[in-house]
């Protein structure tokens, strides 16, 4: 009897992990449904007594609407679904497919009344069987789908699930789970608002967030979906802190836009990203503003294969410019941004112009050809370790390369002249601050003497942009570790590039010249529990599967950014996020004389020499870890 119970068990295991039940048994059931509806509308025709049926007439009968059925069951095709994972639209093409019989039962029963004197079947009947078999067909399917779900739950392979949120997306999200082939269970759901605690959404409790840690200690939960819009960044730290506490997989749903015909399904939810979690509150912008900035203008993007320029051209597109010009020497990705043009954005209104602008001829072919309105400089060496061993080609880029385009934004008049700075010509403690610490000091004097609003940008890390320690981390977690940390003690301040972009746009527009507009970049960020999160997210065990290394400052390296939006070193803006620097001003006449000498030294490889200039310039730059220190004794 165990052997043949267990026997069983495993016949209905591996129906339920078929791929689906073979579509002739689905049709030859609902077929033997459709006999059996018609005989309970017989019976109940005649109160329930088989007495008083006559047998034979229900036996042709029978056969005419069984044959009907069978046509209408090839045309609409009820049996095609999956049964088990049966929904809304299965039964409306149930409806339809019934509907249709019983009008053809109907026409056939006024059919032969016309031509052979009788109706074969009672109308009584027809209505009778219609509603039945309605009920019959839906109620196997609900039935099976519900059975077929209880063996999931109760699988000893089902996964314990919980999710966070109750609204229309958290509802999809259990569908898709239902629907799943994998077997899950879904302890509860989760939300904010106290109104709803306690309340059953499908089936299944809601409770409040401050009882996720409780659930978290007395369950083994396997994962914790987050199927919500919107959610504030801090519960959304609380809920991911709280899962990796306890070694809980952490999910979230994409966007609506991006279900499959409206529908989402398991393979779409994917696992909460680092960067999910430094996000902030959406910006907002002054939209109009920045349209009427740039509307039908012609805007040059130097740099524009790179991560900021490329976002700068993504987010250009909204905004209905005349023309963008695409300026960098990066051959294979301008050809990746350009194909982005034209098949994610379907933006045509661009022209890829190949160039360096270390090259003054270059750069000033492009501003005498195409004359451009607007510039957003975000060509630039910014790796710190390369351009501390590199300095001339440092000061070839950042300074030489600044002023080409600056001169010639000034000669053209093109209106405005957007850098994109960084965070790191505050104090500069490396050759690369430096740099850019130059080039915002001739672009900020220039503006006094030309027509030309030349406006700064200065902005910290951007997640995801080339050289980030996120894709060196994700790199280095794929490879099985060691993630590597130069100092324990190291924070940086992060923003993604999508937000930093957006702020560039909008200083753009509230510039005026002369500006150097810093942004707000929240909390610094400690390195090393970034890498343990990213490591934990990833699912892997900190300090078993992967370590974490540290290695020591690099060459040039702060522990620590200086804080941009203290109010001793900034003003506001009309924007929340956007504060302006208050830096020592200098005159242009002879800053142009000072830099004149940057053009012959770096003709010449003496690092020494280079960086000796720079320091003479830019006083307040100090080396850090760096073979440049002893110059800071000896300028």
């Amino acid at each position: 009897m165990k052997i043949n119970l267990e026997r069983s068990l495993r016949r209905f295991r591996n129906l339920y992990y078929m791929s689906y039940t073979p579509r002739w048994i689905i049709f030859c059931i609902d077929v033997f449904l459709v006999s059996v509806s018609l005989f309970l509308a017989y019976l109940v025709r005649y109160d329930l007594s088989v007495s008083l049926m006559d047998i034979d007439k229900f036996l042709k009968a029978g056969s005419i609407v069984v044959a009907i059925r069978i046509l209408t069951f090839l045309i609409f095709k009820p049996y095609a679904g999956i049964v088990r994972f049966t929904n809304a639209e299965d039964a409306v093409r149930i409806f339809y497919t019934i509907t249709s019989g019983t009008i053809l039962v109907i026409l056939a029963n006024i059919f032969t009344k016309m031509y052979c004197g009788a109706f074969f079947m009672p109308f009584s009947i027809i209505v009778i069987d219609f509603i039945g078999l309605i009920c019959v067909m839906t109620l196997f399917r609900i039935f099976v789908k519900l059975t077929m779900a209880q063996y999931q739950v109760n699988s000893n392979n089902a996964q314990n699930v919980l999710i966070y949120g109750t609204d229309k997306a958290a509802i999809m999200t259990k569908h898709a789970l239902d629907n799943s082939k994998s077997p899950y269970k879904i302890l509860s759901f989760f939300d904010t608002a106290n109104k709803k605690a306690g309340k059953n959404l499908e089936g299944i409790k809601i409770k409040n967030i401050s009882k996720l840690e409780s659930i978290l200690k007395k369950e083994e939960v396997d994962k914790l979906i987050i199927a919500k819009v919107k959610i504030k960044p801090e519960i959304k730290h609380t809920v991911v802190d709280l899962c990796l506490k306890y070694d809980v997989e952490i999910l979230t749903i994409p966007k609506f836009e991006s279900w499959v015909e409206g529908q989402l399904s398991v393979r779409q939810m994917k696992k909460v990203k680092i960067e999910d979690l430094l996000e902030r509150e959406p910006i907002k912008l002054d939209e109009k503003g920045i349209h009427k900035e740039i509307g039908g203008k012609t805007v040059l993007v130097t740099g524009c294969a790179g991560s900021i320029g490329s976002e700068i051209v993504r987010q250009l597109t909204k905004h209905n410019p005349k023309e963008i010009l695409l300026f960098d020497s990066a051959e294979t990705p301008m050809y990746q941004i350009e194909m982005i043009l034209k098949e994610e954005f379907a933006f045509f209104d661009y022209q890829i112009v190949m160039g360096d602008v270390r090259d003054i001829e270059r750069v000033e072919e492009v501003f005498s050809q195409y004359k451009p309105q607007i510039v957003y400089h975000a060509a630039a060496l910014k790796h710190v370790p390369m351009v501390e061993e590199n300095p001339r080609e440092g000061v070839k880029t950042n300074v030489v390369g600044t002023i080409n385009v600056a001169e010639m934004a000034n000669k053209y008049e093109a209106e405005k002249f957007v850098m994109v700075s960084t965070d790191k010509a505050v104090n500069p403690t490396n050759v690369m601050g430096a740099t850019k610490r130059l080039a915002e000091i001739y672009t900020q004097s220039l503006n006094a003497v030309s027509k030309t609003s030349f406006i700064t940008t200065r902005f910290g890390n951007v997640l995801g942009s080339n050289g980030s320690v996120i894709p060196r981390f994700k790199k280095q977690i794929e490879e099985g570790g060691p993630v590597t940390v130069t100092h324990p003690q190291i924070t940086r301040f992060f923003m993604t590039i999508p937000e930093a972009c957006q702020l560039v746009l909008q200083a753009g527009t509230l510039g005026k010249g002369g500006e150097i507009f810093v942004f707000d970049m929240g909390e610094s960020v400690k390195i090393i529990d970034l890498a343990k999160k990213m490591v934990k997210l990833s699912g892997f065990k900190l300090g078993k599967e992967i370590n974490i290394s540290i290695t020591g400052l690099r060459p040039g390296e702060k522990l620590y950014e200086e804080v941009l939006n203290v109010k001793e070193n900034t003003l506001p803006t009309q924007h929340s996020r956007i504060l302006v620097a208050k830096v020592r001003e200098y005159e242009f006449k002879n800053v142009k004389n000072n830099y004149l000498v940057f053009r012959e030294i770096t003709k010449e490889n003496d690092n020494f020499e280079i960086v000796r200039n720079i320091k003479r310039i830019v006083p307040e730059f100090k080396s850090k870890n760096s073979k440049y220190e002893i110059l800071d004794c000896n300028c």
